[in-house]
C-alpha cells in the first residue's frame, strides 16, 4: 500500500505538476509563441505561498509584492463558494506599462516576457498608474517600480519560477500559448474572472481555470474598504502652474497681436511672470519622481509615451518663453516677435494636451474622461487674470476690463466643466463600480473640500473679478488689490481641485487584494 507522499509523487508524476519541482518540463518556443502563466482556481488553497516565495526569492520586503492573493466570495449558506486569485504580472500581449514608459525601462522580451530594466528605471510611476491590473510596485529602498519577470534567469536554466514551485496545490504552471490563436479564439473566455479588467485592454495572457455553476452574487470582500488615493502633492503644484503659464501666455500673445492694429502692446515684465510659473512648476514634477537626477530622461520615449511628449513640450515652452522675454528687451519688430509666440504658444498648447493625456488612461476610469482635458485646459483663466494684475500695476488700464471679462468667462466655463466632471459620474455604464466609489470619497471622504472648491471658485473667479471692474472708474490701488485678491483664491481653488483629482481616483485591479502592499 502507497504512503499518502507516494501517492502524491505518482500523482505529480501522471498528471505533469510542476509544484515541487526544480525543473520544469515546458517545450521550446516557437515563432509566434510566449510564455504565460496559468491559474487554477479551482485549485488554490488561499495559503499565499506563492507570496512568500516570490518575495524571497526576489529579496522584497513584506510590502513590496510581485505575485499577490486576491478573495472573492458568494452564494448562501450551505452553497457558499470563495473564490482566490493568485496574479503575477499577465506578460500581456500589448502591456500598457511599456506603452506609457517615458525611459522605456520596459522591454518585451522574445519569449513574452514583460521585463522591467531596473537601471533606467527614474521611479515616476506612471507604469503604477497604467497597469490595469495594479501590477508594477515601487520600491521605496530602491526608489524605482519593479514588478515580476516570470523568474526569468530561473527560466532560462530549465528551472520552474519560485511561486510554481512553492504551491502546494499545483494551482499555478508556467505554459506556452500560440498569440494569434489566444486573441482570435480563447482570450475573452479564460483571461477573464470576476472583478478582473477586461483581458482585452492590455490582451493578457494569463490562462483561469474557474469553477463551474459560480453563484450570480460574487462580491469582492475588501468592497468595504474605500481609502483615498496617493495626494501627488508635486504634480498637484507641477501641472496647476504650467496651466496658469499658458493661460497667461495667451493673453500676452492677443494683447501682441492687438498691437499690430495701434493698441498699446506688452511688456517684458508682462512676459517673465507668465514664464515664472512654468519656471517654478517644470523642477517641482522632478520631486515626484524615486530617482530626480534622471528626470532629463523621461523625454526618451517620444514615440508612445504622453509623459515624453509633455516632457519635452513644455520644455521647448518654456525654453521658448526666453526668447519671448529677450524680445520685448532686443525690441526687435512686432511681426517677428509674434511668430516668435506663435510657435511658443503651440508648443505650450501640445504641451498641456500631452499632460492631459497622460491620465486619459482605461486603468483609471475618473481621469479617463473628455472633462480632464477641459479642466486642464480651464485653468488658464488665472493666467489671464495674472495679465490683467500685471496691466494694473504698470498702469496700462485699457488692458484691465477685457483681461479681467475674459478671465471670467474661463472661470464661469471651469466652473461648468467642474460640475459636469462629479455629474457624469452618474451618467457612465462602464466601470461604473469604480466610478461610484470616487462619488462616495467626494461626498464622504472629502465633502468640506469639495464644497470649498465651489464656493472658492465662485468668489475669486466670479465676485472678486466683477468688483475689480466696477473699481476701475473709481480707484487703479483697489482694482489692482481686488484683482489680486482674486487671482490667489482661485489659484487656491484650482490646487485643491487638482487635489481631489489625485486623491479621488479609484483605479482598476485585483479584487479583494487589500493585503497586496504599496500599490499606488
Amino acid at each position: 500500500m502507497q504512503t499518502p507522499l507516494e501517492s502524491f509523487i505518482d500523482h505529480k508524476a501522471d498528471t505533469g505538476m510542476q509544484c515541487g519541482s526544480y525543473s520544469i518540463d515546458i517545450p521550446p518556443l516557437k515563432e509566434g509563441e510566449q510564455y504565460r502563466f496559468h491559474f487554477d482556481a479551482v485549485a488554490c488553497v488561499g495559503c499565499r505561498c506563492c507570496e512568500v516565495a516570490c518575495n524571497e526569492q526576489n529579496n522584497n520586503p513584506a510590502d513590496v509584492k510581485w505575485r499577490r492573493v486576491g478573495e472573492m466570495e458568494g452564494g448562501e449558506f450551505p452553497a457558499f463558494t470563495q473564490l482566490l486569485n493568485s496574479m503575477s504580472c499577465n506578460h500581456c500581449i500589448d502591456p500598457e506599462c511599456l506603452k506609457g514608459c517615458p525611459t522605456n525601462s520596459y522591454i518585451k522580451l522574445d519569449n513574452g516576457i514583460v521585463f522591467h530594466d531596473d537601471d533606467v528605471c527614474i521611479g515616476c510611476q506612471y507604469c503604477t498608474w497604467n497597469c490595469p491590473y495594479q501590477v508594477p510596485v515601487f520600491h521605496e529602498e530602491r526608489n524605482i517600480v519593479t514588478k515580476c519577470h516570470m523568474c526569468h534567469e530561473r527560466l532560462d536554466e530549465g528551472q520552474s519560477p519560485a511561486c510554481v514551485q512553492a504551491c502546494p496545490a499545483g494551482a499555478i504552471e508556467i505554459e506556452v500559448v500560440k498569440v494569434d490563436e489566444w486573441l482570435a479564439r480563447d482570450i475573452d473566455e479564460q483571461a477573464n474572472m470576476p472583478f478582473l479588467p477586461d483581458a482585452r485592454i492590455t490582451n493578457s495572457t494569463t490562462r483561469y481555470t474557474l469553477p463551474k455553476n459560480m453563484p450570480e452574487n460574487m462580491k469582492e470582500v475588501d468592497e468595504h474598504i474605500l481609502k483615498p488615493a496617493h495626494k501627488e502633492i508635486p504634480l498637484v503644484f507641477m501641472t496647476v502652474l504650467t496651466q496658469i503659464s499658458l493661460g497667461g501666455f495667451l493673453a500676452l500673445f492677443l494683447g501682441d497681436m492687438m498691437s499690430l492694429f495701434g493698441f498699446e502692446s506688452p511688456n517684458w515684465i508682462m512676459a517673465l511672470f507668465v514664464f515664472l510659473p512654468s519656471a517654478i512648476g517644470l523642477p517641482l514634477s522632478a520631486l515626484h519622481l524615486g530617482r530626480p537626477f534622471l528626470a532629463m530622461t523621461a523625454m526618451k520615449n517620444i514615440k508612445t509615451s504622453w509623459l515624453s511628449r509633455e516632457a519635452l513640450a513644455l520644455a521647448v515652452y518654456t525654453f521658448l518663453m526666453i526668447g519671448v522675454i529677450w524680445s520685448y528687451f532686443s525690441e526687435i519688430p512686432t511681426f517677428i516677435r509674434v511668430v516668435l509666440e506663435m510657435l511658443t504658444l503651440g508648443a505650450g498648447v501640445y504641451g498641456i494636451y500631452a499632460q492631459s493625456m497622460i491620465y486619459r488612461i482605461k486603468a483609471r476610469p475618473s481621469w479617463n474622461r473628455l472633462t480632464t482635458n477641459l479642466k486642464f485646459f480651464g485653468v488658464g483663466y488665472i493666467g489671464i487674470f495674472l495679465v490683467a494684475f500685471i496691466s494694473s500695476v504698470s498702469g496700462m488700464y485699457d488692458a484691465i476690463v477685457p483681461l479681467t471679462t475674459m478671465g471670467m468667462i474661463g472661470a464661469v466655463a471651469q466652473l461648468f466643466f467642474t460640475y459636469e466632471d462629479i455629474r457624469t459620474l452618474d451618467s457612465i455604464k462602464e466601470n461604473e463600480y469604480q466610478l461610484q466609489r470616487t462619488k462616495r470619497l467626494l461626498n464622504e471622504n472629502f465633502k468640506n473640500v469639495k464644497e470649498y472648491r465651489y464656493i472658492s471658485l465662485i468668489i475669486g473667479g466670479v465676485f472678486l473679478p466683477l468688483l475689480a471692474l466696477v473699481f476701475t472708474s473709481v480707484s487703479p490701488t483697489a482694482t489692482a488689490v481686488t484683482l489680486f485678491l482674486a487671482m490667489m483664491v482661485v489659484m487656491f481653488s484650482e490646487l485643491t481641485d487638482r487635489f481631489l483629482f489625485y486623491t479621488t481616483v479609484v483605479p482598476l485591479g485585483m479584487a479583494g487584494g487589500f493585503f497586496v502592499g504599496k500599490q499606488r
